[in-house]
């Protein structure tokens, strides 16, 4: 399947699909080996070296620091505390487990964006128990160890798997190039699942006040706008697709999770509704994606991964 309106489609579908299925958020567990099988044919292809770190990297960081507590005067500004702390959870989430996959869809630096992954997770995991209490006055450790697993298992695992695999196996290298409408179906079997989550969750706030309720909509949207806008200034004229994706697809199930732990369900609707945006956002992305030439066609991901 070539990037352009039939993949729009389907990840058009896949959201108003999930929105009305709310009984999918029973294989919400599913999206993790989805993510898991996409990750490992990514890793096949990729080839690491110095150059996928950058000091762009550091401005990212920084910037996904910023989103959080810009969002949060933002939110206290618009509608309260409340509010503010749905756009704390949602600016301060860092990239997306999925974010190297859709930067192959769309032919960019996986590795790149791999590094952005790790880290901006690792390090905002770290530092949650220091900036939690801040805008709520009460953290512990319990979310590090909880991220830490989960990054061990979705990222590292399928990493270490298709490294064995490529050194066993050289030719394995060619299966991501033969499974590429497969590994696309997963991400629209994902997405689909995902806003089915979302829409199972959205219908249990039935108390939320309806002002609320747009307050924190507007909210995420201005940091899903500013996350990807800021991630391409910082990437320049080298990375600029790349680094929009580090910053602007998020790792929402973390922060969903903090902010049902830490918060209420209704700063929980932030990571919620910006599921939606940012998904909205990737299926333009691909819908604009151009064909790819007859030489790339063999190996699509290859200039995402084998750039020096």
């Amino acid at each position: 399947m070539q990037p352009g309106p039939a993949r729009t489609l389907s990840i058009v579908a896949a959201i108003v699909a999930g929105s009305l299925l709310p009984q999918l958020d029973a294989l919400t567990g599913a999206v993790r080996w989805f993510v898991m099988a996409m990750l490992f044919l990514v890793f096949l292809q990729t080839r690491w070296s110095r150059s996928a770190l950058h000091r762009s990297h550091v401005w990212l960081l920084l910037a996904n620091l910023a989103l959080g507590f810009v969002a949060w005067g933002l939110g206290w500004l618009v509608g309260g505390r409340d509010v503010a702390l749905a756009g704390f959870f949602t600016g301060i989430t860092p990239t997306a487990t999925a974010a190297p996959v859709i930067i192959g869809f769309l032919r960019g630096r996986v590795d790149y964006v791999v590094a952005a992954f790790l880290i901006t997770n690792f390090s905002i995991t770290a530092l949650l128990p220091l900036m939690l209490p801040l805008v709520l006055g009460r953290a512990d450790l319990h979310a590090f160890g909880q991220v830490l697993a989960s990054v061990t298992l979705v990222v590292f695992v399928p990493m270490l798997a298709a490294f064995l695999v490529r050194r066993a196996h050289p030719p394995a290298t060619q299966w991501p190039a033969r499974l590429r409408n497969v590994s696309f179906a997963l991400w629209v079997l994902a997405i689909l699942i995902i806003c089915g989550h979302a829409s199972a969750f959205l219908r249990t706030q039935t108390d939320a006040p309806l002002r609320v309720v747009l307050q924190v909509v507007a909210v995420s949207i201005a940091v899903c706008v500013a996350s990807f806008a800021l991630g391409r200034w910082i990437g320049g004229r080298d990375f600029p697709r790349e680094a929009s994706q580090s910053l602007g697809q998020k790792n929402t199930m973390f922060t969903l999770y903090l902010a049902l732990t830490y918060a209420n369900p209704i700063v929980a609707l932030g990571p919620t509704f910006y599921v939606l945006w940012h998904n909205l956002w990737n299926s333009w992305q691909l819908h604009r994606v151009p064909p790819l030439a007859a030489q790339q066609e063999a190996d699509p991901l290859s200039p995402g991964v084998r750039k020096p």
